[in-house]
C-alpha cells in the first residue's frame, strides 16, 4: 500500500485504557499508562472518526483456563458497569463522539466486531495497554487474519519496562507483517 497508514484509511484501536490499570492502587496497575495516555492522545486527531476503543472485562463465568486465573485475580470479577472496567476520563470527558467501546472477555481484542471494522485489506494501528498482554494478543492474531499491523511503541505501556520492550522485540519479528513506529514517525507518515 502507498501513503501512509493514517493517510490511507488505517482504523486506530485503543486498547483497553481503562481505570483498572490506569489507577495506582489497582492490582493490575500500568506503571506508564499515563506516559502510553499522552501518546494515544496525540494520535487521536490524525484518525478523526477511524478510531475504536476497546475494554477488557470479566466474563460473567469463567471457564477453562480462565477459572484459575480469576481464582488469582478476584476482585476482577465484575460486571462490565463496574467503575474498574470504565475508560478513563481523558477518553471520555468533552468527547463528541463517545461511541461504545468494543467489549472482550479475552485479552486479544481482534475479534468479529473489530474484524469487520478493519474490513479486507485494511490496516490497523494499535495503542494502550499492556504491550505485554491485550496489544500483543491483538497484533499477533490480527497479523496472522493477513492485517497490516503497526503496533505506535510510545502510546503503548506495558506492566514493567522490561515486559514493554520485550513485547515489541517479539512483534518486530513479525515484520514486515507487523511494523513497531513511534508516534512521530507514524504522524510524519513513516509507516510502510
Amino acid at each position: 500500500m502507498t501513503g501512509s497508514v493514517v493517510d490511507s484509511g488505517g482504523l486506530l484501536a485503543v486498547i483497553d485504557m481503562q481505570r483498572v490499570f490506569a489507577e495506582p492502587n489497582s492490582p493490575w496497575a500500568v506503571p506508564r499508562y499515563a506516559e502510553a495516555a499522552a501518546g494515544v492522545l496525540r494520535l487521536l486527531p490524525a484518525f478523526g472518526d477511524r478510531v475504536v476503543f476497546t475494554r477488557f472485562i470479566a466474563p460473567a463465568e469463567p471457564t477453562g483456563a480462565w477459572r484459575p486465573y480469576y481464582d488469582q485475580w478476584p476482585f476482577a470479577l465484575q460486571p462490565p458497569s463496574a467503575c474498574l472496567w470504565e475508560l478513563t476520563d481523558e477518553f471520555t470527558l468533552g468527547r463528541q463522539d463517545p461511541a461504545r467501546p468494543l467489549d472482550a472477555a479475552t485479552f486479544g481484542k481482534w475479534t468479529p466486531e473489530l474484524a469487520e471494522r478493519v474490513g479486507p485489506g485494511g490496516r490497523l494501528v494499535l495503542a494502550g495497554v499492556s504491550t505485554d498482554c491485550c496489544v500483543l494478543s491483538t497484533a499477533l492474531a490480527a497479523a496472522d487474519a493477513g492485517v497490516q499491523v503497526t503496533v505506535v511503541a510510545d502510546a503503548c505501556a506495558g506492566v514493567d519496562d522490561t515486559t514493554h520492550l520485550r513485547a515489541l522485540e517479539v512483534m518486530r519479528l513479525y515484520a514486515p507483517l507487523i511494523e513497531v513506529l513511534e508516534v512521530d514517525q507514524l504522524l510524519k507518515g513513516d509507516a510502510r
